[in-house]
């Protein structure tokens, strides 16, 4: 029973009594006769009071319980249910630890960490082989008779639809906001350290993929978890990591890469269709079922049918949100100098108001690393798909990933904000405002103040990078759920019609608990990957050197 409840209760029985007993002492006779018969009258009714009060009590607080229970929407019985979990859930995955002032979320730590010593370990790979990686990705070096399913394009676009999405638009904003525009500085940093670990991960990938009979493949940190590890003498450590890697998977696709991706595009639908005179207001699941067919149907064909969506839709879709940002950046060309002159002096002399450099550098580390998610793994299985015979082929193509992400689009994003004065509020109450940063609030009423009809393609756009993100989330979570179970047909039934049904769950609640728990098993997933790349990095740094031995010599040829 709560203390709201009790008090309130509470108040009426004793102002009740107070009335009760006004009432008897008032009552006629002498004195003393009474006040005899009053007080044993008012000892009497006290008590009969206090009797009715003990039995009638559990009455009330059922009759109040149950009012608010039939209150209560399916959104708060579903948020109570998954809250203690979520809770539990999160204080693992999202253990902090305290530097000075600072307390940083572990995650964060272990991510950036293992970028810097997998960009160290190989020779800073993705400067040297940057130019190589783009001659790769243009089909140089293809070979149609390799095995695979897809071409390197395809599936860099394909893992690229699941990193770039909302976290591009909004969460750039609350890190520029929250951070000032130093935290841009750090971002990028971070961006390029997260392409060595991309490229670490995606090799291996492709290095212990598995290629089925019927010609499809599956592979990613399950695969090279299990049987790297098995090649080294830790068999056991290996499984436990690759089962507990491929549960967080299967958590992860169903919540941060499902569930909150249509509850965010649902949203947007809403806002760009009236608000809340939309036909869509309260009723997401109208959309949510529309999606949910629209997933279906792609997925139905695996990473083939997915592959030829995203090699379609990221391209586009980075393009129109590059093209606006250009047209803004161009409408303020003149402040262009400025604007990276207070990146760099920000990042170096963070401000008080963000906590310092050290403040400020956090919030840049922390939405680089939640952006291109290098070292979370699930990147990996989508490459594993990649047609070659070269697993480092496909390691130095997805080097590109983080680079897209984080330093081009997450920076323009960054520079959007900061040239038009943070979309005309201003650094200072962005900070302190959360209304002004909202969901894509600030990065949309920056394009606004020079392209007043973007809103509407930002919604637009917010929709179909959570389509994007959604196919792409369905085919990682789908080869987590072979690997636990097994591949066959009807194992992959089950997985994509819970897909599709959870499609329909997220656009019609708005369980916070419930999209939390997606997120935190999203990252939960780095723990045993990254732990796995530094037991298995000796063998990509060894067939590294091979690989660049034999495109020197010629022993791989261009083929176009």
């Amino acid at each position: 029973m709560g203390g709201k409840k009790y008090l309130s209760w509470s108040f009426r029985h004793n102002h009740w009594a107070r009335i009760t007993a006004y009432g008897l002492a008032g009552t006629g006779g002498s004195p003393i006769m009474g006040y005899k018969k009053t007080h044993a009258h008012l000892v009497m009714k006290r008590s009969l009071l206090t009797l009715v009060s003990t039995l009638l009590l559990p009455l009330f607080v059922w009759a109040q319980e149950a009012q608010e229970t039939a209150e209560r929407t399916i959104d708060d019985k579903i948020n109570d249910f998954f809250t203690p979990i979520t809770t539990a859930v999160e204080s693992v995955i999202f253990f902090t630890v305290t530097i000075g002032d600072f307390t940083i979320p572990f995650v964060l730590i272990w991510l950036v960490v293992g970028a810097l010593i997998f960009t160290v370990y190989m020779g800073f790979v993705q400067f040297r082989a940057f130019g190589h990686s783009l001659d790769v990705v243009r089909g140089k070096y293809d070979d149609p008779n390799d095995k695979g399913e897809v071409s390197h394009f395809q599936a860099l676009t394909a893992a690229l639809s699941g990193t770039v999405g909302v976290g591009n638009i909004a969460g750039v904003a609350f890190a520029v906001a929250i951070g000032g525009p130093g935290a841009t500085f750090w971002m990028i940093v971070a961006g390029l350290l997260g392409m060595a670990s991309k490229f670490t991960e995606c090799t291996l990938g492709v290095m212990y993929r598995n290629v089925n009979p019927d010609g499809s493949v599956s592979g990613g940190p399950m695969y090279y978890l299990d049987k790297g590890l098995k090649e080294k003498g830790m068999g056991t450590l290996g499984k436990v990591l690759a089962v507990l890697f491929a549960i967080a998977c299967i958590g992860g696709s169903f919540g941060g890469g499902n569930m909150v991706q249509i509850n965010q595009a649902t949203l947007q639908l809403a806002e760009i269709t009236g608000g809340e005179e939309s036909i869509f207001y309260n009723n997401g699941w109208i959309f949510g079922t529309v999606m949910a067919a629209v997933v279906a149907v792609v997925i139905i064909g695996g990473i083939k049918s997915i592959a030829r969506v995203t090699d379609k839709v990221v391209p586009f879709m980075v393009g129109v949100y590059i093209l606006g940002a250009l047209i803004v950046l161009g409408y303020h060309v003149t402040d262009i100098p400025e604007a990276f002159g207070l990146i760099f002096s920000s990042a170096f002399n963070g401000e008080a108001l963000y906590g310092g450099i050290i403040g400020v550098l956090i919030q840049g580390f922390r939405r680089a690393a939640f952006s291109n998610e290098a070292g979370v793994g699930s990147a990996s299985i989508a490459h594993s798909a990649v047609k070659t015979d070269e697993p480092l082929s496909e390691g130095v193509v997805a080097l590109l990933e983080p680079f897209i992400d984080t330093v081009v689009i997450c920076t323009m994003t960054a520079l959007v904000i900061i040239v038009t004065n943070y979309g005309g509020a201003g650094a200072e109450a962005s900070f302190h405002d959360r209304e002004i940063v909202g969901d894509i609030g600030l990065t949309s009423a920056s394009f606004e103040s020079v392209i007043s009809w973007f809103p509407t393609v930002l919604g637009v756009a917010v929709i179909l990078f959570a389509l994007s993100t959604m196919i792409s989330w369905s085919y990682y979570g789908l080869k987590s759920w072979t690997y636990l179970f097994g591949e066959s047909k009807t194992n992959e039934v089950i997985y994509k019609v819970l897909f599709c049904g959870f499609v329909i769950v997220g656009s019609a609640i708005s369980a916070s608990a419930v999209f939390n728990f997606g997120d935190a098993m999203i990252f939960a997933m780095c723990f045993p990957n990254v732990l796995g790349l530094y037991i298995l990095m000796p063998n990509v740094k060894k067939a590294y050197k091979d690989y660049t031995a034999r495109i020197k010599s010629g022993e791989i040829p261009r083929t176009s």
